[in-house]
């Protein structure tokens, strides 16, 4: 048969509709193009026209002089092809700027190449496990720099089949994109995403956020079908047709080109003989010469897209004819080549579909067989990052299990070479599915996977007999961990103890392995504490000699007493780092110093163990161990925040905050950020704290960090006066948290914030019964820094009760409470001796002696620690308690003046409430500055005057503590009054010298009581 020549155009020459949707678009590129890099998800049911859009958006662009790279995810199931869209984007891209794409990852060449092979200069270097972070990084930073001077719009299409690697870069750049002019574009079936599809989880995340924009493409109207069968029929469409095909398409603007295109080219073929899309495509197919048909059968099982080369090999056909064949399939427009004539490429996706679905299964096993002989026979055929992939499922698919296993395992490792662990795990899956069905001798030639670094690798019986079963198991398990699936790893896990003897040392070492990490699975999953099997782990290698399993063991019983409070805790610590330094493994020798350092961290009063910890993080940054770096930079701002340490805790944060940007360790950023915020919220610098969080929730990779950061804001938003919305962003933490276990500190933070905004709303009687709870729950033993506050918080309550309606006085069993569990706590450091002064003062309000002294100390004790809003609720409790007692009323609205003025430089609503409350008691206007000397007055006129201000103030100095009371930083001083940060420095500490304020906060508030100095 020969050729058809195609009557006209099969897809509309004329773009129909999608006006609106086109606009939302060019307002993203605008707003991109300005700078500011937008992202867009764009869904659909499939043929409604995505691509057309996408297609219409870049020809739009074109005067720009934008950038575009397209790529789109390729349907394997679970062979899913690791990173496919962007290694096909990157392509693109460093064909079109190769020396900006090299630029921006110079002295990164290795990573950029697991999944952009080939630039000049890669390298196939091995790589840690953690090193993930580290590729996402690198593109965002690629996209970035190419994005500095152009517009740069990357597609990725058909997300309904990413692979979870790309799933988890797209949601890293979605979430971290800083700069540049860049437009990131995801497009996916609607239709296809059902409750269980892995896309869903990314589709939620990426929800919340609001920074990312959403396009539905609905179906066409008769309007709109009629403006699309014009222009493929060239003239209007009669209206009995327009209405049977708006009928039958359903408005699919896919379905309309196809019921179109078929009543043209059949036009004996009625369209009310068409039930489905088979019945719309078959006729027109099976229209196609044999040899056309031959090669489309082919062709599906290929994937989306196949290479001319490669089809010629498996088709089997002499090249004239191939030609032929899809020289017709192409006029068609069933297949479409690519520009570049490399490829073909299915027009639609229901088209391939369609074909694989006539294939029978004995059919189906032969095209695959030819696929994969093909490959074996010239590798070249396709990019060698899809070669072990592509080999694996045609050898699977064509019933070829021992050369299916040995593929996947070869794909497994490198998929996780490609950081791409969750297919990784599904290879490795499928590869223990076949294992049985393989010959020994087969088994004995597999390649041997990168098991993990600690496991004691090694078949049943000598070395060099290939990989035991429980060398792919183990490294399932790690797999499975690295990728979140932690009942998978947990099932792996038991599958091989299973399967273990119960004697000899090698089993007894990889018993001990496995059960190790199964302690890690058992808490991740919240199914216990994980200590029985660390103690049968540790019972196993007694006796045995010294191994890395060991000391593997050792470093995780000493990190499990980290979070579990024990007598024999620090032992534990001191013999892991012990073990691990005789083995000269240094890596977990750094872990179990760390955790040493953490376990001391609220005793070590000379700052032993803190200098230690910065040894460890200079060591470990200096090795390239970027999981102990991330954890010694994430650890070290929390240890110094606990010493009442913030300024230094702030340093430590910005430090580790640009090592984690450098090297993409994204989830320790998260925590890095979450740790400087609370050292700001202690140094008084809110907005800045607040500024923190959002930074901290940009780059969270998980719900454990999300759940903490929502809970930070609920404690913001609390002390800033809103109980409500504080109610209701702890409400939403709980729901992102759902049932993951959290550690100890975390609880504790949790019931202190619940029983504070219980108190906010008033509902005291609830906010003793969250004490309650928690003490039950041994939550009020530590760690100090924790716990102490949480004290105070009930001492708070219990002397509000004096007075309530809802309570029945002061309840004698929880103050007993309260002071047992102080009593257990030994507050080292100054900052915590000042909580027990501020708990001791509350203590003594609820039990009616409510003394002016007992504040007085907590003032004292504050002066020496830069806290200033602690400083303003122990002025605040002196202030209330002098005026209680009827004693020296000037000093009590003094006390209370300062505390008010501290508070409103803070921003702190719940505490200015309270103090105002006071200020009213003592039958004063708080809204009246209070004794305001006339000296202030003239302190407007004489800073201007070159005179010295009140409390001999300079000029200049009058300027910057203007500047300070604002909430300027000292760098932006500097900015503002153009001297230099050192200088402004010096400014500060002279006016804090001057005015014997505590702090930056309160030198702010003591300038507003007083009325000075004039704003700058």
């Amino acid at each position: 048969m020969s050729a058809p020549t195609p009557a006209g155009p099969r897809v509309s020459p004329v773009f129909v509709g999608r006006q609106a949707e086109l606009a939302e678009l060019l307002r993203a590129a605008d707003a991109a193009d300005d700078g500011d890099p937008q992202a867009v998800l764009i869904r659909g049911e499939a043929g409604v026209g995505k691509t057309r859009l996408i297609g219409e958006l870049l020809r739009s662009l074109e005067a720009r002089a934008a950038v575009a790279a397209v790529g789109g995810c390729v349907e394997l199931g679970g062979d899913g092809l690791p990173f496919a869209p962007f290694s096909e984007a990157l392509r693109v891209l460093w064909r079109r700027l190769p020396d900006e794409v090299r630029a921006a990852s110079a002295g990164h060449e290795d990573l950029l190449a697991r999944i952009l092979p080939g630039p000049e200069g890669a390298t196939s270097a091995d790589q840690r496990d953690d090193d993930v972070t580290r590729l996402f990084e690198l593109t965002t930073r690629v996209l970035e720099r190419l994005a500095a001077d152009r517009l740069v719009v990357l597609v990725v299409e058909d997300l309904h089949w990413a692979d979870a690697s790309t799933r988890n870069l797209l949601s890293y750049l979605f979430r971290t994109r800083r700069r540049g002019r860049l437009l990131l574009l995801g497009t996916y079936r609607s239709d296809d995403i059902d409750r269980r599809h892995p896309l869903r989880p990314l589709l939620a995340e990426l929800g919340r956020l609001r920074s990312v924009r959403r396009v539905a493409l609905p179906r066409f109207t008769r309007g709109e079908v009629g403006g699309q069968l014009t222009g493929i029929l060239g003239a209007p469409p009669d209206p009995a047709v327009l209405d049977e095909v708006f009928a039958r398409s359903d408005g699919n603007a896919f379905f309309v080109e196809e019921l179109a295109a078929g009543g043209r080219d059949h036009p004996g073929t009625g369209l009310h003989d068409l039930h489905d899309l088979r019945d719309v495509l078959l006729p027109r197919l099976e229209s196609l010469p044999e040899t056309s048909q031959h090669i489309l059968r082919t062709a599906a099982e290929g994937g989306a897209a196949t290479g001319y080369a490669l089809l010629r090999e498996v088709a089997g056909l002499p090249e004239d004819e191939l030609i032929e064949g899809l020289r017709a399939a192409v006029l068609a427009q069933v297949l479409v080549p690519e520009p570049d004539g490399s490829d073909y490429r299915f027009r639609h996706s229901l088209v391939r579909e369609t074909v694989s679905e006539t294939l029978l299964p004995g059919e189906r096993a032969l095209i695959n067989r030819r696929y994969a002989k093909a490959l074996e026979a010239d590798p070249a055929l396709v990019p060698a990052v899809e070669l072990s992939c592509r080999l694996a499922r045609h050898w699977h698919a064509a019933q070829d299990f021992v050369k299916a296993l040995r593929m996947s395992v070869t794909a497994a490792e490198e998929a996780r070479h490609c950081y791409a662990y969750t297919e990784q795990l599904w290879h490795l899956e499928r590869a223990l599915q076949l294992w049985d069905r393989v010959p020994d001798e087969a088994r004995a030639a597999l390649p041997a996977p990168r098991c993990p670094q600690t496991y004691p690798r090694g078949g049943p019986g000598q070395e060099g007999a290939g990989p035991a079963r429980l060398d792919l198991l183990a490294t399932a398990v790690v797999a499975a961990l690295h990728c979140g699936s932690l009942d998978t790893a947990l099932r792996l896990a038991d599958t091989a103890l299973a399967g273990l003897p119960p004697e000899g040392e090698p089993h007894r070492l990889r018993a001990a392995w496995f059960r190790t990490q199964r302690s890690r699975l058992i808490q991740g999953l919240n199914r216990g504490d994980g200590w029985q099997d660390l103690e049968t782990a540790r019972k196993l290698v007694e006796g045995l000699a010294p191994s890395p399993v060991h000391a593997d063991v050792l470093v995780h019983i000493a990190n499990w007493s980290a979070v579990h409070p024990g007598p024999d805790n620090r032992a534990a610590a001191d013999e892991a780092v012990r073990y691990a330094s005789a083995l000269g493994a240094e890596a977990l020798e750094l872990h179990a110093r760390m955790t040493r350092c953490l376990l001391d961290s609220e005793t070590d009063g000379d700052g032993d163990g803190i200098a230690e910890l910065y040894e460890v993080r200079r060591r470990a940054e200096e090795l390239g161990e970027l999981g102990i770096a991330g954890r010694a930079n994430q650890n070290l701002p929390s240890i110094l925040e606990g010493m009442g340490r913030s300024e230094e805790a702030v340093a430590a944060a910005d430090h580790g905050i640009a090592l984690c940007r450098s090297l993409g360790l994204a989830d320790h950023e998260g925590w890095v950020h979450s740790n400087r915020s609370i050292s700001l919220f202690s140094l008084g610098r809110w907005a800045e704290s607040e500024a923190a969080l959002d930074e901290a929730a940009a780059v969270a990779r998980s719900h454990l960090p999300r759940w903490t950061f929502a809970a930070r804001r609920a404690y913001h938003l609390l002390h800033r006066g809103d109980a409500d919305g504080a109610a209701r962003q702890l409400a939403l933490a709980d729901e992102l948290r759902g049932t993951e276990q959290l550690q100890t500190q975390l609880q504790v933070a949790l019931s202190h914030c619940t029983m504070e905004i219980a108190v906010g709303q008033g509902r005291l009687a609830d906010a003793r019964a969250e004490f309650l709870r928690a003490d039950a729950a041994g939550l009020t033993t530590g760690p100090v820094r924790w716990s102490l506050p949480m004290l105070r918080t009930a001492a708070a309550v219990e002397a509000e009760a004096r007075g309530s309606a809802s309570l029945d006085g002061p309840s004698p069993d929880v103050l007993a409470a309260i002071r047992r569990a102080a009593g257990r706590l030994d507050a080292v450091f100054p900052v915590w001796a000042g909580y027990e002064r501020l708990l001791q003062a509350e203590l003594g309000r609820a039990e009616g002696d409510d003394d002016p002294d007992l504040w007085s100390l907590a003032v004292t004790a504050f002066a020496t620690v830069d806290r200033p809003y602690e400083s303003a609720a122990a002025l605040h409790g002196e202030g209330r308690a002098l005026l209680a007692g009827n004693q020296r009323r000037a000093a009590a609205l003094d006390r209370l003046g300062r505390a008010r003025g501290i508070a409103t430089g803070l921003g702190a609503g719940l505490l200015l409430a309270d103090v105002e409350a006071a200020i009213r008691r003592a039958g004063t206007d708080p809204a009246k500055k209070q004794e305001a000397p006339a000296a202030a007055a003239a302190a407007a006129s004489s800073a201007t005057a070159g005179e010295p201000a009140p409390f001999g103030l300079t000029p200049r100095e009058s300027e910057v503590l203007g500047l300070v009371a604002k909430g300027y930083s000292n760098r932006r001083i500097s900015e503002e009054l153009y001297i230099s940060q050192k200088t402004t420095s010096t400014h500060v500490s002279n006016i804090l010298a001057k005015l014997g304020a505590s702090s930056r906060t309160e030198a702010a508030a003591m300038a507003h009581w007083h009325g000075l100095p004039p704003s700058p």
